[in-house]
This record gives C-alpha cells, structure tokens and sequence, in this order.
C-alpha cells in the first residue's frame, strides 16, 4: 500500500501538505520526510510566452482565483494524482500573507475542489517542530524577502518581526545587470562579443542556474575588503584576489564567460548596510532588541534560518560572523548582554524545512481535526478566521470542542489569566 494512502488510524486518508512559495511551491503527504514535488509556482497559459506567476498581491479577486484555480489542479491532477475531496489540506504560510490571498486560496480549495478541510499553519511555527524545540528565532530567507520572527513557548511575538526586500530576486537582479555588463559571450562565428549583442538577455531561470552553480558567499574579512573595495571612490582600497573565471554553456553553440570578480561580489548585497543600518545580520539584532529581556538569551541560542536563499555555499557561516561583529557595536551592546549565538541544523534542506513541520504538523490527526477549518462552516460563514486572532475565541463549530487546543498553535499573546 503507497504510504499517502492512509495512517492506519481511523482509515482517513493522509493530508496534503503544499508550501505556496512565491518562486517554488513544495507539495506532498503528511508524515513523509520530503515534498513529493518542488515545482515553480506559475502557470503557462496558451498565447504567452511568459509563464504567470501564481503568488501575486496586486491583482484583482477574480484574475487571483483563476490563476490559483488553474495551479491547484496541475497539484493534484498532474502532480500528486489524488482526489481533492478525499484528504484534507495543510497550507504553509508566511505571517504576512495579505488577507485577501489567503481568503481567494481558501475560496479555491472549498468552493473549487471541495476539500474535506483546510488549516493554515505559520511557516516559522512550523520550522521549529522539526526540531521538537517550543523556543527559536526563526529568519526565513525566501525569494522576494527575508523575515525574522522569534517563537518563544510555542507562541510568536508578533509585534518583533523583522523584514528586508533582499532575498533570491534580489540577487538575480542585481546579478543578471553584473553579467550584461561585464561579461562574453563566446559563439563559433565569432568569440568575446558583448552578452547583450548576442542573446540581448537572459531568462531568469539561466540567472538562477548561474547564481547555484558559480556564485558562493565569502568570509567575512574577504566580503569587508571587497565592499570597502566597491564603495571606495579613490581607488585606494585594495580588493582581494578575485575567484577564477568560469565558462556556462548556453546552449551547443554559446558559451558564457562568467568573471571571477562576480561571483563572489554579487552576494555582499545580503550584508551591505543600507542608509538605515539594515542588512540580514542587523534583522536578527533589531528582533532580539524588541523582545523581552528574559528571552533574548533563549533565543539567540536557537537560531533557525529556513528558505532557498540560506543554501547559498557560505551563507550560514558569514550570517553568524557578521552577528558576533555587530553585537560589540554601540547599537548593540548594551541593549543585547548576550554575546552566545548558535545556529541550529534541521533534518532538512532550509527550502523544506517549513514543509516538513507541516507534514509533521499534519501526520498528528487529533491536532489536525480540532484545528483545522471544515468546508461545513466555510459555506455557513464564507470565511476563514486569521490564526493569530487576538479579539475572541474560536466560534462554535470551527474546532471541535471537546479536544484542548495544541500547544503549538495558541494564539498569540493570549488574554487567559
């Protein structure tokens, strides 16, 4: 018997478990150790040469549900080959998920495919259930930003969060203008032509190509001499010794000379401070600053950092230097008396972690059933209630009654005496 056709408890069938990235979206069963499938998270329509992506927040209700609708069935019927009815739904989200996304993708999945159940579960909640800790500070490093949101006890402080436009789409912007400008193009007729002469651009998906296979992040000495070297207008700082070049084939008969120089400079953008003093390192600082003092210690103990962008070569080990430095800056030191920082290591890649904890998160079905939202009360409401709700309890008929609500999934900055 295929392990998503059931837990063995009761006979229902397992979960599907989908983490709607806004480059790529994990989908898979709860209680398996990976995503059955990481696809890009667009639509090719007939007419367009550009595919459309799925995740967008500034179109209208009605092209949004189309455009869900049309993703949703390649899931479940190009994909995962399962009946929608048949298995409730866990949705992986970010905190800042605007609500009328996730009202449009919850009016798809009931309205649309008539799934049994649907229950949204915070992506940074999620991350640390991998590792059967209830405190962390969680950074996800995604495609179009990078947010910071600690957990204390299971409950996240929302009112801490830190966030920054930098994350994948960030770096392929900036290298995708580094390539046009300074490196060749190599064909058969004619050798070192200039890159925009030849294709006149690159798609993204080359760039990403590029970025994986050549770009990494480097030391932080190394990075401080090459930014002191970038930002220099005289010309007296030094910069260090560049990586070797390396050739990218485009095809059969173009070849694209990758300089040294780039591959190592593209991703100081991460750690650059802007005109406010902002990089990633100074996120997980400035979040630190905001909680209660009686849990910085705890948290800067259990850092996680999750999302495509942390897989960069490097990345981990520069994050955690740049931390130690800013930590003894005036900023820093006297409102943070913590100087011990450790990062954790979860039992998977940072791109699935989230989507691991909610097939973990949805493999427990006494949890599942009392927290998830059953399509019975979407069609008497029309209506999903936010999970970080703060003014009421849950309305009768949502949850069932008669189960205590998990620890993991309190609300935050709950009124309970």
């Amino acid at each position: 018997m295929p392990l998503f056709e059931g837990l063995g408890t009761g006979g229902e069938k397992t979960a599907v478990v989908i983490d709607l990235g806004a480059a790529y979206t994990k989908c898979g069963f709860a209680g398996e150790a990976g995503p059955r499938f990481i696809i890009p998270s667009e639509i090719q329509r007939p007419g367009q040469e550009q595919p459309v992506k799925v995740v967008q927040y500034n179109i209208n209700t009605e092209e949004l549900y189309t455009i869900l609708k049309e993703f949703i069935h390649t899931l479940y019927f190009r994909h995962l080959l399962v009946n929608p009815r048949d298995r409730r739904v866990v949705i992986v989200e970010s905190i800042l998920c605007p609500s009328h996304f996730r009202e449009t993708l919850t009016k798809v999945f009931f309205k649309q495919f008539e799934v049994p159940s649907v229950l949204f579960a915070p992506s940074h909640l999620m991350a640390i259930m991998t590792l059967g800790i209830s405190t962390a500070l969680v950074m996800d490093c995604g495609y179009t930003e990078t947010l910071v949101l600690p957990v204390y006890e299971g409950i996240p402080m929302l009112p801490t969060w830190e966030a920054l436009p930098l994350g994948g789409k960030a770096i392929h912007k900036e290298l995708d203008s580094l390539l046009m400008e300074q490196c060749t193009v190599d064909t058969d007729s004619s050798p070192g032509q200039s890159l925009p002469s030849v294709l006149g651009s690159l798609s993204e998906e080359v760039v990403e190509d590029i970025k994986v296979r050549a770009c990494f992040v480097s030391d932080l000495l190394r990075g401080l001499k090459i930014q002191q070297a970038k930002f220099n207008l005289d010309g007296t700082a030094e910069r260090p010794a560049p990586p070797p070049d390396v050739d990218y084939p485009l095809d059969g008969e173009k070849i694209l000379h990758v300089k040294g120089p780039i591959r190592d400079s593209v991703m100081e953008m991460l750690f650059e401070q802007d005109n406010e003093e902002k990089s990633m390192a100074t996120l997980i600082l400035d979040c630190l600053v905001k909680c209660p003092i009686d849990t910085r210690k705890a948290l800067s103990e259990n850092i996680v950092v999750i999302g495509g962008t942390a897989m960069l070569p490097g990345f981990l080990h520069r994050l955690l230097a740049e931390i130690r430095v800013l930590v003894d800056k005036p900023k820093y030191q006297q409102a943070l008396a913590t100087r011990s920082y450790k990062l954790h290591s979860p039992p998977a890649k940072p791109n699935c972690t989230a989507w691991l904890g909610g097939a973990i998160f949805g493999a427990l079905q006494d949890v599942l059933g009392s927290r998830s939202v059953s399509r019975d009360y979407y069609s008497q409401t029309g209506r999903i209630p936010d999970w970080c709700c703060l003014s009421s309890p849950p309305p009768e008929g949502l949850y069932d009654a008669t189960k205590p609500p998990p620890p993991l999934m309190k609300r935050a900055f709950s009124t309970e005496k």
